[in-house]
């Protein structure tokens, strides 16, 4: 393609099916539109997809082109201005809708739900090591009543024994736990209902 020719002469090669004087047109000014989108979008990758753009509008009015003393710089600048319009246009519209939807629900980091589980699991290994020094009558009781829950007249139901049996245990377990227990470092159960 003739280097010579000036834009107007390349639009009307273009205007005639000659997709390589378009091309040549491209080649030319593709920097100018491409900055200049720059200038108007701040953002070097949107600045690239409103060139196409501008490129794309271009070739679609190709045949209603204006030029400048055979310069079609004005033209496509003013192209490129409406195409960056438009974008804009779209993003305000696309940021107003997000606006309008409710914010996402937080959502808590799991490795804290992690993080405490194994502290959990590590502190409940130390009790249940303490525990298991008890005979199995007063891990009963402290199972259900410490750990559990129950009341003294609900863990004498669950485990078959007498109230005065798990009234028994439950001070002899919590003796022996204290002492190994000065500060439990788990809590074994809410306040023990009577």
């Amino acid at each position: 393609m003739d280097e010579s020719l000036r834009d107007v002469d390349l639009l009307a090669l273009a205007v005639e099916g000659r997709g390589d004087a378009f091309g040549q047109l491209f080649r030319r000014h593709g920097t100018v539109v491409y900055n200049h989108c720059f200038r108007r979008l701040g953002s070097w990758s949107a600045a690239e997809d409103a060139t196409s753009l501008v490129f794309l509008e271009i070739w679609r009015r190709r045949e209603r082109a204006v030029h400048f003393e055979g310069s079609l710089v004005p033209w496509l600048l003013g192209v490129a201005n409406n195409v960056v319009r438009n974008l804009n246009r779209a993003r305000r519209r696309y940021d107003a809708a997000l606006f309008k939807l409710p914010s996402p629900p937080t959502v808590p980091d799991p490795a804290d739900d992690v993080a405490q589980r194994l502290d959990d699991e590590s502190r409940m290994r130390e009790v249940l090591r303490e525990l298991a020094r008890l005979n199995r009558g007063e891990q009963d009781v402290v199972a259900m009543v410490l750990m559990s829950g129950l009341s003294y007249a609900e863990a004498a139901t669950a485990l078959g024994i007498p109230i005065g049996t798990v009234r028994s245990r439950l001070a002899r377990a919590r003796k022996r736990l204290e002492n190994a227990f000065p500060s439990p470092p788990v809590r074994l159960s809410h306040a023990t209902k009577e």
